[in-house]
This record gives C-alpha cells, structure tokens and sequence, in this order.
C-alpha cells in the first residue's frame, strides 16, 4: 500500500548526515541527503514529494520547530518525521496536534537496528493511515436502496463494509439467515462499482435443478441434449461486464463447483455441447444461509472454492439483533405500500413494543408478510396488540376495545335522525351547542370503531381528511 519509500535526510553536520545516508542505505532505503540552507529547494519541487516517506531531522538541523512540521505537512501531509536524540521530544507537547502525530519517533545514537527498524515501520503505518484517510474523504457515499433501513450497530457495520467494497473488483460472500436482505446488499454493491452500466444477473443456485444448472450458467449449443432445439445463451453471458449474484451458493451440487472454480481461476468457460472457450468478465457476488465451512467438514463444499469466494465476507445480522430497527422497518414498509397504492396501516406503541419483542425467524421478510396481512385485514385502520396473530403478542395490555357500554356512559349522547330538538325556555347558545354535538359524535364513532379514522368517517359520512381535521381541531384521541 506504501506509495512512497524515499527517506530525506536533513543535517547540518557533514559526517552525522554520512553516517545517517550509510545506515539506511545498508537497509536498502533509497536516501536523499540536504542541508538546511538546501532543504527549501528540496521541498519547493513538489513533483517529488509524494515519492518521499520519511523526513529524518538530525540533531545539528538548526531548522527545527513547529514551523518546520508546518512546512513538511503542506509539502506532503503523508511523509513521517524522525529526530535524531531525544532532547527535542519534549517540545513537542506545545505543538498543535496535527503536527505532533506526524513525528513518529526518535533515533537514538549510536544507532541500533530494531528501534530504527520500528522506526521505519511506524512511518509507512502514517502514511498508510493519511493516504486511506484521504480516500475514504473523497470516496462517493453508499446512497443504500431503500429496503436497508435501520440505524443499529449491526447496519452500520454492514453499510462500512459496503462502502470499503463496492468498487474493489473482488468477490464477496455474503451470509446470514433467510430474509435479512442479502439480494438487497449484492444490488447496492453492483450498483456503486465501475459496473453499474452493466447487467446485474441473480441466479438461485437452490432452485433450478442441478441437472439444468450448467445450462443455466453457461448456456448450450443447439441439440446439446434432448429439448435443446436451439442455442441459448447462459446467465455468465447475460451478465458481461457486469455482476453475477449466486445466490444460495450452498446448494450448489459438488460437480457444479469445479466449474465454477474454474471459471474464477481461468476467467473463461465452455457452453454445453460445445468445445469452444469462451472469455468471460463478470464479478461474482454469492451469497447463502448455511454455514459453509460445517459444510467443508462434512465434504458438501469445495474448500478451494469457499476461498474463492470468501474475499470479503459481509455477515447480515438477524432481525431479533436489531430489534431497535423494526419501527424503522415498518415505517418504511408501509410507506412503499402507500406509494405503491395497496392501502396503509398503522401500529399503536404497544404492537410496535410486542412485534419488538418477537423473535423472527423469518426475518424482514417475515416482517413484510406481517404488514401486508395487517394492511389486508384492518385497512387503513390502528392495529393493536389484539389484532396481531397469537403468536406475535409478547405484551399484557388492557382490553384495548373503546366501545363504551350504555350503562358505563350514562351520559353519553345518542342521536336519532328521527328526533326532535327542544328549544330550552331561557334559549341555548347554538354554536357552542352545535361544536359540543360534533364533538360527542365524532368521539362516539371512533368509540364504536375501535378507534379506526376510517370506519368512523363512513360512519360519520364524511371524509377521512376531514374527520382527522376536526379530531385536530378538538383534540380527540383516537
């Protein structure tokens, strides 16, 4: 990763700056020697600055000081600083930060091997750092699909690692439970390398049979077997240029997987029934939910392949470890379903709490399920923890039903379109009246409804918008 491995030596002392020059050039590092009168020279040609990575200050440098560091960071911020001796360590404490980190330590005379190796090792570790620090600054932020949402620590993590990977040309597995969005990820990955352009093929190793999987990927000639009455091209074609998604990887039979090693090694590949090879330029992305390495154990998967494909794993947690994420997910759930115009749901806190506390084991796409079960059966409606199925309530809440027994409300009023009004001798004051009616009877239909706007505005023969306005406008509850 070191770019840079010149080291400048700058001392006033002719034999120090020899002796100096003699030792690293007995460690084969390329050397280059100044005095403090040439040093300005040196470092005005900025052409070869970043060919340098280290700086070594000799004790005679009458240079030294904070305005020193100040002039080596502008010249090149990844270049490290030695000392010679140790008696101007001390000054550094009232030096800024930035400066006093660039100094990685100091030689002690006379020179010893192992302290001056650490030394050179401590400045390729700075310059490393400034130069990976420098990239992740001006790398172009992963903008995730929409379907990874969440802000736990487990989804940082996940999104970290996307953004280290997305355009290295490397193959990535991806493991974890059904339903925690591993398509999701190979779909941000592709979409955010030097591929985007190009297609993004998904193939589900588990669900086409193995005796058609090798057509699959690599296609075949015509009369290659029985029913193949024309040439057809296979998903490694289809995806050139761009990246293969291998999902479910695991179940991928044993003869399949020497071919597709294969294939990774050589970059190239034969359709069935042909004996012509075929360059291919594809990036493999796979996934899968099993555990390959018991797999390894019991002789199920290649092992040369697993490290194949094991460049860079990327683990996706569980949706029971990330419950803090799953009102998020909801949200972002049922505003798809809004945008997609297939109705709306909502969730009071204590179904929220008990969908929290369930374990999934199917994961988000459990959870997906869940809410468009829930948009089915209570359209537009407040799901309450009664409402969820038996086995999602993991909360003790009190009768949630709001319909208000007569006797329990005695003065509640109930209205007949067939009464009669009666005008009180002393007279009433007809809007307060009126705004206490409204009131009453907006709050008696969200009463009998359960509390669901939607039913109480048919009730009420009135629209939604509008019910909702006026329950503003009295700060009603539902």
């Amino acid at each position: 990763m070191c770019r840079n491995n010149k080291i400048l030596i700058v001392d006033d002392n002719d034999s120090s700056r020899q002796e100096l020059a003699t030792i690293f050039g007995f460690l084969e590092e390329d050397t280059c020697i100044t005095t403090s009168d040439e040093l300005e020279a040196t470092l005005a040609d900025g052409d070869q600055a970043k060919s340098f990575m280290l700086v070594v200050v000799g004790e005679q440098c009458r240079l030294w000081g904070e305005q020193l560091l100040d002039r080596l960071e502008q010249w090149n911020d990844e270049t490290a600083v030695a000392l010679v001796g140790q008696s101007r360590l001390q000054a550094l404490d009232n030096y800024a930060a930035k400066l006093r980190i660039k100094v990685v330590g100091a030689i002690s005379t006379p020179v010893s091997y192992t302290p001056l190796i650490n030394i050179l090792h401590r400045a390729r570790l700075f310059g490393d750092a400034q130069h990976s620090n420098k990239q992740r600054a001006q790398r172009r932020p992963v903008h995730l699909f929409r379907s990874l949402v969440g802000t736990s620590r487990e989804v940082q993590s996940v999104r970290d690692m996307m953004t280290q990977v997305a355009d290295k040309e490397v193959s990535v597995l991806i493991t974890g439970e059904s339903g925690t969005g591993k398509e999701v990820v190979a779909r941000n990955l592709h979409y955010h390398s030097a591929r985007r352009e190009k297609p993004f093929v998904p193939v589900n190793c588990g669900a086409i049979p193995a005796e058609l999987l090798e057509s699959e990927l690599f296609g075949h000639e015509k009369g290659a077997f029985t029913g193949a009455i024309s040439a057809r091209a296979g998903r490694f074609e289809l995806a050139e240029g761009g990246t293969l998604f291998l999902d479910e990887i695991g179940d991928m039979p044993l003869n399949m997987q020497v071919k597709i090693l294969r294939v990774l090694q050589e970059k190239c590949y034969e359709r069935v029934g042909s004996n012509r090879t075929v360059p291919t330029n594809v990036r493999i992305i796979a996934a899968t939910h099993r555990n390959l390495e018991s797999m390894i154990d019991e002789g199920s998967f290649r092992e040369d392949l697993y490290y194949r494909l094991n460049v860079f794993p990327i683990e996706l947690p569980s949706l029971k470890d990330r419950s803090e994420d799953i009102p998020l997910l909801i949200n972002e759930l049922v505003s798809r379903m809004e945008s997609e115009k297939r109705g709306s749901i909502r969730f009071n806190s204590a179904a929220i709490l008990s969908l929290c506390n369930h374990t999934w084991s199917g994961n988000i796409r459990e959870l997906a399920n869940l809410v468009e079960r829930m948009a089915i059966m209570h359209p537009y409606g407040v799901v309450g923890v009664q409402d969820l199925p038996p086995k999602y309530r993991h909360v003790d809440v009190e009768d949630e039903s709001f319909t208000l027994e007569e006797e329990s409300a005695p003065g509640a009023a109930v209205v007949s379109l067939h009464d009669t009004a009666l005008l009180p001798e002393q007279g009433i004051d007809l809007r307060e009246y009126l705004t206490n009616l409204e009131r009453d009877l907006i709050q008696q239909a969200l009463n009998d409804c359960g509390g669901v706007v939607a039913r109480a505005a048919d009730k009420l023969s009135i629209r939604r918008t509008t019910l909702v306005e006026k329950m503003r406008k009295y700060d009603l509850q539902r």
